[in-house]
């Protein structure tokens, strides 16, 4: 009773939102509502605000959405090790990745996954998003993961990671100092680009509107084939590139690159897997599972 009371509160602190989570849960409002004060009366606390027009977590419920993401993540793992005594681990898994995942996020996955299940052989494929899904189209691999929106409708698009776009140049950029530029400026700026059919490129174009700019605005300075090249081109000129934030981790730390925030504009997207329509393979789903469980 008290774990469903807790997934309860743990749907309602992810949505702050009775009603949805009520949908999410397949019960009624009034149950959602009566399961929180049980568990409120039961630890003789309030985990919700709910005298604001949108209900917050108090501190206790920021303790015990703590504490429920770890139980839950528990119970994952539990499922996940269990699921394995009746499922086979070995074979081949094909898995295409887009360029930026390829490079900078699903390396480390793919090193702890081979540790846990040494019988299972990957063959990653890098390619741009559009590549990679029809490489699934064509049936050539059995595993996608793409940056950048949804493209076809017999692919089925699950989130893996949340990602974030930034404007970068190199520190030793001598002939700019500012870190925060208004909207206007950013058409003035030499711009290295990715290639058409980039997630990343499709993304900048789809969020420019947001502050009065279309790609025709943009002054293109050159197209590069790939992330590195980019990079490597920013280290030796005083250009500009948008990149994801997962691709110049290192070169912020070692500070060779900056970032440079331009005004009005938040480019957020999500990494997601996809498949075609129906159930994945079991190798598949077996590599999505720990993936969601081994957050890096």
């Amino acid at each position: 009773m008290l774990d469903f009371r807790l997934k309860v509160f743990h749907t309602v602190a992810q949505t702050l939102n009775f009603n949805r989570a009520a949908e999410q849960l397949n019960i009624s409002q009034p149950a959602v509502t009566k399961h929180i004060k049980e568990l409120e009366q039961l630890y003789h606390t309030t985990f919700f605000d709910r005298s604001r027009k949108q209900i917050v977590l108090t501190k206790p419920g920021e303790i015990l959405l703590q504490h429920a993401h770890l139980i839950f993540e528990q119970y994952q793992k539990l499922e996940f090790d269990l699921n394995l005594l009746q499922n086979k681990t070995d074979g081949i898994l094909h898995i295409g990745a887009s360029t930026t995942i390829a490079q900078y996020v699903i390396p480390a996955y793919l090193a702890y996954f081979h540790e846990r299940f040494p019988e299972i052989k990957i063959e990653l494929t890098n390619g741009n998003s559009l590549v990679i899904e029809n490489l699934l189209e064509e049936k050539r691999i059995d595993l996608g993961l793409v940056e950048g929106a949804v493209h076809h409708m017999d692919l089925k698009y699950v989130p893996f990671l949340k990602d974030e776009i930034v404007l970068v140049t190199r520190s030793k950029n001598n002939t700019f100092k500012k870190r925060t530029i208004e909207s206007s400026e950013l058409s003035r700026l030499p711009l290295l680009t990715r290639e058409a059919g980039s997630g990343t490129t499709e993304i900048i174009e789809d969020h420019l509107p947001a502050i009065g700019l279309t790609n025709r605005d943009l002054n293109i300075h050159m197209q590069l084939g790939s992330t590195e090249s980019i990079k490597n081109y920013l280290a030796c000129s005083d250009t500009f590139a948008f990149l994801s934030i997962y691709s110049v981790k290192q070169e912020l730390a070692d500070d060779r690159l900056t970032i440079v925030e331009v005004d009005g504009l938040n480019i957020g997207r999500t990494f997601s897997f996809v498949y075609r329509q129906g159930q994945p393979s079991p190798l598949s789903k077996l590599f999505m599972k720990f993936t969601s469980i081994k957050r890096l």
